[in-house]
């Protein structure tokens, strides 16, 4: 059931970052699509693994410009 309710979060997600961009997410949800995509096997479809790491560059990118912006409140360190 717990895959289920990851791939439709995920999808949700997917369809804002197709709306709006990946700026269009918060920081929390850049951080959950980052990890649901990572979690989210496409081996068996080239294409689709490009996508992927092209979309978690985009996720990267866009964690690092609202971090710079607003400053990083999830550092651990």
């Amino acid at each position: 059931m717990s895959d289920s309710n990851d791939d439709l979060e995920r999808l949700q997600l997917l369809d804002v970052v197709a709306q709006r961009g990946v700026k269009g997410l918060t920081r929390v949800q850049l951080d959950r699509l980052q990890i649901l995509v990572e979690q989210k096997d496409y081996g068996d479809n080239p294409k689709a693994q490009k996508s992927k790491m092209k979309l978690l560059s985009q996720i990267a990118i866009a964690i690092y410009d609202y971090d710079e912006k607003y400053g990083n409140s999830f550092k651990t360190s």
